[in-house]
């Protein structure tokens, strides 16, 4: 089964782009299914299933880091998708915080990222984009000539070997060359072994498990200062 995970920030059209992905899936006949982790709540799930008559499932994260919860569940996602009978499974993370990246060795990377963001974007985003196979470009449409050859520019900048595709989610443009691509990508049959491409951010501190009072008294943990002890605010 060919497995593709797609990430990026939030609404920079990560659905948009694989619902058009997915209608080339089955213009070719092929079947595909589709796992969507979230924070809080998606409707993503019910969308896949009522626009295309695929299967569909959605986790939440909930006080959990959204990269966390994924890649606890990706080895589960996998076989579902392979329950199946899936020949495309796409896997959508929140993947909100940018510092670390939910890709994994050997599995297609695929990152969004929206050209509404600013041309300092590519710089901001970290291993998410700089450790992806394919990076997408979106909602180019909003934006002038100019500002999508700096983005692009950058995009290589970060990222000097990954394909950069310029995809319209609305309108499907562009988004027929990027399944093409795809359609090279190599089937993955299981995820034990394999490992994370960029290691998650450290843990814990005081405020991962529960604690709301504000003050050095009651962190502990992971912790990192502005001002170290020996070097005071000026």
């Amino acid at each position: 089964m060919k497995t593709i995970i797609v990430a990026g920030a939030p609404s920079a059209g990560k659905t948009s782009v694989i619902v058009r992905l997915l209608r080339h899936t089955q213009a070719e006949g092929l079947k595909a299914a589709a796992v969507k982790f979230d924070t809080r709540s998606s409707l993503d799930p019910e969308r896949y299933a009522r626009e295309l008559g695929i299967p569909a499932i959605g986790g939440h994260s909930g006080y959990l880091c959204p990269d966390h919860y994924f890649i606890s569940n990706m080895e589960e996602a996998l076989e579902w998708g392979l329950s199946r009978q899936a020949d495309y499974l796409f896997i959508e993370t929140a993947g909100l915080c940018l510092r670390c990246a939910p890709h994994i060795e050997g599995v297609p990377a695929l990152t969004v990222v929206d050209s509404l963001g600013g041309l300092q974007a590519p710089q901001k985003m970290g291993p998410l984009l700089s450790m992806a196979d394919i990076l997408v470009l979106s909602k180019g449409d909003l934006v002038s000539q100019a500002e999508r050859e700096a983005i692009i520019f950058g995009l290589g900048t970060a990222n000097s070997t990954a394909a950069v595709y310029q995809v319209n989610g609305l309108l499907g443009t562009g988004s027929l060359a990027l399944w093409r691509a795809l359609e090279q990508t190599p089937d993955i049959a299981g995820m034990e072994g394999r490992k994370l491409r960029h290691d998650m951010p450290a843990a814990l501190c005081s405020y991962c498990t529960g604690e709301k009072r504000v003050g050095r008294r009651y962190q502990t943990g992971s912790v990192e200062k502005l001002f170290s002890a020996e070097a005071p605010a000026c």
